[in-house]
């Protein structure tokens, strides 16, 4: 079960592609330049920020068979190692992630990465392995890699890729050093989603507006047929009487459209979840007489409307509903299920007069 390397589209990379983390880079250099580098590192920050990215990267540089100088931190970007870094095939370079049908890091590819992860280097430059969903383990996975983090294999480094760090097991989290990444400036944003294709003006600039400092995120966003089902979801929202069975069987539809897996479908509703949580972040905000921060210019008449209609405490029941939905969506319920309670909720929060909120019950 040990993963490819690449989400992004697969470019060359050297430390002049990872921009907004130039803090880090200087103290990763500084250091390997005193020999102080630990054997495990977690980085921790929101989503989609670069933390991979980051991570390959060191991974090239310490790996690198004729780095430029070897305090510098820097690859050359042309020996084999390089190569083989950025083809995703270099022997001593490790990978682990949650598979996407699965709720958590399974013990069947925690021991496969540790027992690889315990060989000796095939290139004798040293092992590095990468723990991508560090946010999953559970205790099983969790318990067959403490052991390779207590007592790693030498010239090895191990790097955890996690979110939170309340969402770090305590046992993992005093084994390694962390890392802090913060969300990237729109500039950045902007430059990293252009070297990703992304030359669509109108696009770009709501992928911008919407990534909250992510371009992982964003890239997940750019796709104009979320952009469109999300116009069509509020303005059936804005109508005077909700009609939920059809925009539920709409949204079951648009969902469908992203193909048979599940991993597909389901990906698709927190696509267009988070697209619904930021129109109804915008409302709030303008209820409370502060700009809209990601919707375009476009849509403020049906934000207006929205804000007009629905009482405060129903646009915050509204959000509400919707990152419970969220969890829905992890658990593995039933799709169709799930769509069709968020918006028979949806629609009677709307639907019922006065301003106090209609109280619902999750799935259990």
């Amino acid at each position: 079960m040990l993963a490819p390397l690449a989400r992004f589209k697969i470019i060359s990379m050297s430390w002049s592609q990872i921009l907004g983390h130039t803090e880090r880079i200087d103290a990763f250099r500084q250091l390997v330049g005193r020999n102080r580098l630990a054997h495990a590192f977690l980085f921790v920050g929101p989503p989609g920020v670069g933390k991979r990215r980051f991570a390959v990267e060191l991974a090239k540089a310490l790996l690198c068979e004729a780095p430029r100088d070897t305090k510098s931190l820097d690859a050359c970007d042309r020996c084999a190692a390089c190569h083989l870094v950025d083809s995703q095939t270099h022997p001593d370079l490790f990978t682990v992630r949650r598979p996407e049908e699965m709720n958590e890091l399974p013990i069947e590819a925690m021991r496969d990465f540790c027992r690889d992860f315990s060989f000796k280097p095939a290139r004798g430059h040293g092992k590095i392995g990468i723990i991508e969903d560090a946010d999953d383990f559970n205790d099983a996975s969790a318990n067959c890699f403490l052991k390779t983090l207590e007592e790693p294999p030498p010239m090895s480094l191990l790097i955890l890729l996690g979110t939170s760090l309340d969402r770090q097991l305590a046992t993992i989290r005093s084994r390694c050093q962390l890392v802090r990444f913060a969300p990237m400036s729109d500039n950045h944003v902007r430059q990293l989603l252009q070297k990703q294709g992304i030359d669509d003006s109108a696009m770009l600039a709501r992928l911008v507006r919407v990534a909250a400092g992510s371009p992982g995120q964003a890239l997940e966003l750019a796709d104009a047929d979320l952009w469109d089902f999300r116009r069509t979801l509020l303005q059936m929202l804005t109508q005077a009487k909700i009609n939920s069975v059809q925009l539920a069987e709409a949204f079951v539809e648009f969902v469908e459209k992203a193909g048979k897996e599940s991993a597909a479908q389901r990906r698709r509703v927190n696509q267009m979840l988070k697209l619904l949580i930021d129109a109804l972040t915008d409302t709030a905000r303008l209820q409370a007489g502060a700009p809209a921060r990601s919707a375009e210019p476009a849509d403020l008449p049906l934000l207006s409307s929205l804000a007009q209609r629905a009482h405060p405490d129903k646009i915050h029941a509204m959000l509400t509903r919707c990152l419970e939905t969220e969890q829905h969506v992890g658990r593995y319920i039933q799709l169709s299920l799930i769509v069709e309670g968020l918006i028979d909720g949806l629609g009677q929060l709307l639907d019922q007069p006065g301003p106090v909120p209609v109280r619902f019950q999750g799935f259990d």
